[in-house]
């Protein structure tokens, strides 16, 4: 089992009036991919400042494991990430929405200079600004100005920057914001590779149906507050026990369709485009549901036969949050 390096505490942020976050406790372990989702003003981006040390809770307290201590257990090996800044600094690289590096500088430039601020020897930055302009595929632009790399490098760009002084955390708020879907399914594709080298990557992200094919555990942030955490399975299992069949058909009678009844059809919706069909036996079902189609002569265009998406369950909750 893959020990924790991070601990949030029972932490509560405050801006003036304003609570941003409210109690939340959760843990962080090595080697995951950590996903935050929330829509915009959830506090997604006060939780990861508050993480890496920028903010300061009002209540609680962020441990992290220390460097030298990563393989131990005990709970010695955690410390304040207020008391020791430095240290933290030494094993987290963090890229923000907004790019962090220097325009007028170049692609190479930019890595020489973040990799100096961390005190890398001439040898080891070398082969680490080597090693990244290869993953990141930046070795054809790394004398190009940043300022004029397109947005896909430029985010690109960012993350090696976080990343070259190779640390054992990668923390990323929204890190395909903005771009076109071919872009932001490039980066899901490298964040994938850079967890497979063994970083363990928290990120925030309000792209639901993305974050959720990457990340082992989403913590769900809901008006400051985690409504719910796990992995996947987990949060939709807690949602519904059904699964959903979608069924596309020619010329499409939905409404007579979606007069199909039985006892194990949880319900019916007419999408308009598609009839969804919920239930806890979807073989049986779509066996009765085909049948239908046969008789009525329609001709199926489309099939698959899934659980909720997190669309759907972060909205269920939310609402849920609000009812209460």
């Amino acid at each position: 089992m893959a020990h924790t390096v991070f601990k949030v505490n029972n932490i509560t942020k405050v801006f003036g009036k304003h609570v941003v976050l409210k109690d939340l406790t959760f843990d962080i372990n090595a080697g995951e991919i950590f996903g935050i989702i929330g829509t915009s003003g959830s506090g997604k981006t006060t939780l990861l400042n508050t993480i890496i040390g920028f903010l300061r809770p009002e209540i609680g307290n962020i441990l992290f494991r220390e460097e030298h201590l990563l393989n131990f257990k005990d709970e010695d090996a955690f410390v304040s990430v207020s008391e020791k800044p430095f240290d933290l600094k030494r094993i987290i690289g963090f890229a923000a929405q907004t790019p962090s590096f220097y325009g007028e500088l170049t692609a190479l430039e930019n890595l020489e200079y973040f990799g100096t601020l961390h005190g890398l020897s001439y040898d080891a930055l070398r082969t680490n600004i080597n090693t990244l302009l290869k993953l990141m595929e930046l070795e054809e632009f790394k004398n190009t100005k940043s300022k004029n790399l397109s947005g896909g490098m430029a985010r690109r760009l960012d993350i090696a920057c976080a990343l070259v002084h190779d640390p054992k955390v990668l923390i990323l708020d929204e890190p395909t914001a903005d771009l076109d879907p071919i872009l932001r399914n490039h980066i899901w594709k490298l964040i994938q590779k850079i967890n497979n080298k063994g970083t363990t990557i928290i990120l925030s992200s309000h792209l639901l149906n993305e974050i959720e094919l990457l990340c082992h555990r989403i913590a769900i942030l809901h008006e400051g507050t985690i409504i719910d955490i796990g992995t996947m399975e987990e949060i939709k299992n807690k949602f519904s026990k059904n699964e959903e069949i979608h069924i596309e058909t020619y010329p499409g009678n939905y409404k007579e369709l979606a007069k199909l009844a039985d006892a194990d059809i949880a319900r019916i919706e007419n999408k308009g485009h598609e009839l969804v069909i919920y239930t806890k036996k979807p073989s049986k079902v779509l066996k009765l549901m085909l049948s239908k189609i046969e008789t009525m002569n329609e001709k199926i265009i489309d099939l698959k036969v899934n659980k909720p998406s997190l669309d759907d369950v972060f909205m269920s909750l939310a609402k849920k949050k609000e009812e209460k």
